[in-house]
């Protein structure tokens, strides 16, 4: 095993050289305990069904590492493409395949920390982001979802990726980083028996749109169905708007082989004793139209933050802290009242972070307006006011 090999005395450079770069990383501790936990005694190694397959296997204890395999979804309000189910349950494989190379007995410990660093060791956000749509890509590929992406290897290990993709593309590949993110958050509360809740990230990706699309600011997009909307957005325009305005979209893949990883060591495999409510929960109240800051669009400015702010923004999103949705509620014009003086009086000599949204309708006021339209604004305060 990993934890017994890197104490004794002959340890090769390259196992040294790993377990330094794991090091860095913090992880050495769980990289050991799932390594213990997967490796089949017999070989040393562990079996590729093992990173694979959400399965436990009784007589030998081994859990799983990566699969997802949710049987249904509920949608915060786009539908939901057919594919999307067929995608993710093809996620595992295609993260083996990708980046934890196997020997004749399975992946032995040195080969399952390198694969560990490809996933979350430390590279530049570039290059998370590269290897974040390449694995889009391969999974696609496993799935048969036709994408226009080629993968080009280059020197030192690197890839390069050409194509384009479509908008319906652009959502399948946000759902399947939010699906990595979600399964993190609430693995310990479902186990997966449960349906994957997806938010409304349409406005998220109309941005990509506008950003990408040969010229997309043109392009009418008022009330738009992004999964009918064709047109082609290259992926490197693709890969800068990422670079740009989704920064934390790593987050999704590193927090999810953590969590698996951490996971599958666990003790506790029983199944919890109810969840269904805390779905419902999130659903009808905190994701519905009946709220200004719905799931998805609190997702998308988690997605822009890199600071604590981001995951208090979307935390009462989770299941798991479903209680704590309004603690950090300052105003809310129908529980306040409405006016300036109302507003004032509630964030007056605030000094802490402070996130303002606003909702509007446009549209002729002096006759009856057929073809009103509904906008939200919001603004990102650091020091309050």
């Amino acid at each position: 095993m990993g934890a017994s090999s890197s104490k004794e005395q002959n340890v090769s450079s390259e196992q040294r050289e790993v377990e330094s770069l794991a090091a860095s990383t913090g992880s050495t501790s769980l990289l050991q305990n799932a390594f213990s936990k997967l490796v089949d005694p017999q070989t040393n190694a562990i079996p590729l069904q093992s990173l694979q397959v959400f399965a436990k296997s009784p007589k030998t204890n081994r859990g799983n590492a990566f699969s997802l395999n949710y049987k249904s979804t509920e949608c915060e309000a786009l539908k939901m493409p057919d594919s999307l189910l067929g995608l993710l349950n093809h996620l595992g494989p295609s993260i083996v395949d990708l980046f934890f190379i196997t020997d004749k007995g399975g992946v032995n410990w040195i080969e399952f920390v390198r694969g560990y660093l490809k996933c979350c060791g430390r590279m530049p956000v570039s290059g998370l982001l590269n290897t974040l749509l390449r694995l889009f890509s391969a999974t696609g590929v496993k799935a048969g979802i036709p994408l226009k992406l080629e993968v080009e290897a280059i020197d030192d290990g690197d890839y390069k990726i050409n194509g384009s993709l479509l908008p319906i593309d652009v959502l399948m590949f946000l759902w399947m980083c939010w699906a990595m993110l979600w399964n993190s958050k609430t693995w310990n509360v479902f186990k997966e028996k449960e349906c994957l809740y997806l938010p409304d990230i349409s406005p998220l990706v109309l941005s990509a749109v506008v950003s990408c699309a040969e010229g997309g600011i043109g392009l009418e997009l008022w009330d738009c169905d992004v999964s009918v909307l064709d047109v082609q957005l290259p992926v490197g325009k693709f890969l800068t708007w990422m670079l740009t305005t989704v920064t934390n979209l790593t987050e999704c893949f590193t927090q999810f082989v953590n969590a698996r990883l951490q996971n599958c060591t666990s003790s506790e495999q029983g199944t919890p004793e109810s969840s269904s409510s805390s779905l419902r929960e999130i659903s009808s109240e905190k994701a519905g139209n009946s709220r200004l800051l719905t799931c998805g669009k609190a997702w998308a400015i988690s997605l822009t933050i890199r600071s604590t702010i981001s995951q208090e923004i979307l935390n009462p999103y989770f299941p798991s802290n479903s209680d704590a949705s309004d603690e950090n509620l300052i105003y809310r014009s129908s529980l306040h009242g409405k006016g300036l003086n109302r507003f004032w009086s509630n964030v007056e000599a605030y000094l802490g972070p402070l996130l303002i949204l606003i909702s509007a309708t446009s549209g002729d006021a002096n006759e009856d307006c057929t073809n009103s339209r509904k906008w939200v604004v919001g603004a990102l305060i650091h020091q309050g006011f």
